[in-house]
């Protein structure tokens, strides 16, 4: 492959893994999936959640695709876009550690955005994690930030349908 076909291999695969990420989150996280990740939407002075085992599924499809793409483990089988896939899904792994674990729960660092994106993304992710429970809900992404007024009035009209329970702080 050439170095811009690489390139644009990454950067989609980083991309997509935005849309894996929501349609994972919404569909399996707070489906059947919940029993894991419950405990992020819950307080708790603990290190880990079990919701940290995602990672691991994460990590899990970035290898998976290395060895897909590796000739030194599968020879002539190897599949070189593979690699490439693996390295856009670790970088998006990188990418939403920093983002959701280290910005929006400031499990690795201190630093309350003022402005800008990285406000936006703090305020969709609190409004994410508004909602009690694993119903409803709005914000899914965890790089894509809609805007916090829209969302507010997602969460509003969810609550008026009955559903998703809001919490009283952003009830109205």
């Amino acid at each position: 492959m050439s170095t811009p076909a690489i390139l644009a291999l990454i950067l989609a695969t980083v991309v997509a893994m935005e849309g894996v990420a929501w349609a994972s989150h919404k569909y399996i996280m707070h489906g059947f999936g919940w029993a894991w990740h419950r405990d992020h939407h819950e307080p708790h002075d603990h290190m880990f959640e079990k919701n940290d085992l995602f990672a691991i599924v994460g990590a899990a499809m970035s290898i998976s695709m290395f060895v897909i793409g590796s000739p030194m483990i599968l020879g002539a089988s190897a599949w070189e876009p593979g690699t490439w896939i693996g390295l856009g899904i670790l970088l998006y792994g990188i990418i939403y550690t920093l983002v959701h674990d280290g910005l929006v729960h400031q499990r690795y660092f201190r630093w309350v955005p003022r402005r800008g994106y990285a406000k936006r993304l703090v305020q969709a992710h609190k409004l994410h994690h508004a909602t009690l429970g694993k119903e409803g809900g709005v914000s899914f992404g965890f790089v894509f930030a809609r805007d916090p007024a829209k969302l507010k009035a997602e969460l509003k009209a969810q609550r008026e349908a009955g559903i998703a329970v809001v919490r009283e702080a952003l009830a109205d």
